[in-house]
């Protein structure tokens, strides 16, 4: 542990002044439209993603001109025949101000009027850097908003102020801190990054959730991890149940549309992306607690708020992601087209009414449901408790492709090349580690 959180600074943001207060939409900066002024060209960062893939294929079957950007040429959205542009870009975090430059001028350039930025780090670069975009329409809150409720531990503060439920939680920053909470830990419990990325020198890193059972387990992981040794992270008691996520769309502190998924297979197996997920009636305690936080701060976009709920029911908030989330496919599947609707805001249009949507719907995202099969068949990241998964249940799990109300995200016939795209680009690498494992 003598490395332990070597060269940590002390955490002070800009969000810490918005804990304590509500904000007034008024205050936020946001663009005002004028009404009926029809379709506008779209830019669509971050175009290796899925949210990306489902935001491209919402709005090109509607008719936008859709154009998708990223640092690689060749993007999962830019494979759709519903891309109509593309290009490439500097990394944001390496080269910030080439970043701007290029997605600024990309813009003017190309005609576009509306920008969505998929990614936290995209999201972060452009509302910090919002007076660089003032010709062009972000239907997103203002930047201080936004990081109130994406750090953890903020957000952790305002729902106690709030009077949400959370798992119990201690904010560690540095070996003073957790060696003081050491006697009061109870087994197993979960290590959250601050942030889900952790941004250092110009480069970002994804920093994930880990799992301890043990002090020794817990010493191990922080060593191993250098965003557990070098940054503040969080120690949460364990809750188990299953993953909850409420998605919304507020207009300038007004609720707009909602819907619900429930995780029934995450990658990894321990808890992180949805790979399997459900469309259910969002649990009337969790949507309550969404409701309270966003109508608190003065929302404006989407956001999804995600909750574990325990056997009896009971959720429990997890965090707050104010961007678009990775199963953006099975909303708009289930009849809440968010894409659209964002648009829609963003050019000034009246939003279709949504009417409720459809319950029992699917989508896998097959790729990373395989990248899950392959950790439970050796055994990494498997969730508290338990070591001895039935590996043949998994592979007859992962081989049903007959359920009916089972839809592959990124595999759609009337869109068929993301699939063989994201297939040629990964399955390789996953099968070749795979096989490595095993042998």
């Amino acid at each position: 542990m003598n490395s332990f959180f070597h060269g940590v600074t002390e955490l002070k943001t800009e969000s810490d002044s918005l804990i304590g207060r509500r904000i007034p939409g008024s205050e936020q900066g946001w663009p005002h439209t004028d009404r009926g002024k029809g379709m506008e060209k779209i830019l669509i960062l971050d175009g290796n993603t899925r949210s990306a893939l489902a935001a491209t294929r919402s709005l090109g079957r509607k008719g936008v001109q859709v154009v998708v950007a990223d640092e690689t040429k060749r993007t999962l959205s830019g494979a759709s025949k519903y891309c109509s542009e593309s290009f490439t870009y500097p990394s944001p975090t390496a080269s910030l101000r080439a970043f701007l430059s290029t997605v600024k001028g990309e813009c003017s350039r190309r005609g576009i009027r509306v920008i969505f930025p998929m990614t936290e780090v995209s999201m972060v670069t452009v509302l910090k850097h919002r007076e660089e975009f003032s010709d062009f329409q972000l239907p997103f809150v203002a930047f201080p908003t936004f990081d109130a409720v994406t750090d953890k531990w903020n957000l952790v503060r305002l729902a106690q102020r709030l009077n949400i439920t959370t798992p119990q939680t201690h904010y560690i920053a540095d070996l003073q801190s957790l060696l003081r909470v050491y006697p009061t830990l109870k087994f197993p419990v979960v290590l959250k990054p601050y942030r889900s990325m952790i941004c250092t020198n110009g480069h970002c890193t994804a920093a994930s959730v880990k799992y301890a059972e043990s002090a020794r387990e817990l010493e191990r992981t922080v060593e191993q991890y250098e965003y557990f040794r070098r940054s503040p992270f969080l120690l949460q008691e364990y809750i188990s149940g299953h993953a909850h996520g409420i998605f919304a769309l507020y207009d300038q502190g007004k609720p707009v549309a909602s819907f619900a998924h429930r995780r029934l297979r995450e990658n990894p197996p321990s808890g992180g992306v949805s790979v399997l997920c459900e469309s259910v009636e969002k649990n009337a305690e969790a949507w309550r607690m969404a409701k309270t936080i966003l109508d608190y701060v003065g929302w404006h976009g989407v956001a999804m708020v995600e909750f574990k709920v325990t056997a009896e029911g009971k959720p429990y908030l997890m965090e707050v992601n104010g961007r678009f989330w990775g199963s953006l496919q099975l909303a708009v599947d289930a009849g809440v087209d968010f894409p659209w609707l964002l648009y829609q805001m963003a050019s000034g249009e009246a939003v279709d009414p949504v009417d409720g949507y459809t319950t029992g719907v699917r989508s896998r995202w097959l790729l990373g449901d395989l990248a899950r099969l392959c950790k439970v068949l050796t055994g990494n990241e498997l969730p508290p408790g338990l070591r001895l998964p039935d590996k043949m249940r998994a592979v007859l799990q992962f081989l049903d492709f007959f359920d009916a109300s089972t839809r592959c995200e990124e595999s759609r016939w009337h869109d068929i090349r993301p699939f063989f795209s994201q297939l040629a680009r990964f399955a390789p690498h996953w099968l070749s580690k795979t096989i490595g494992q095993v042998l």
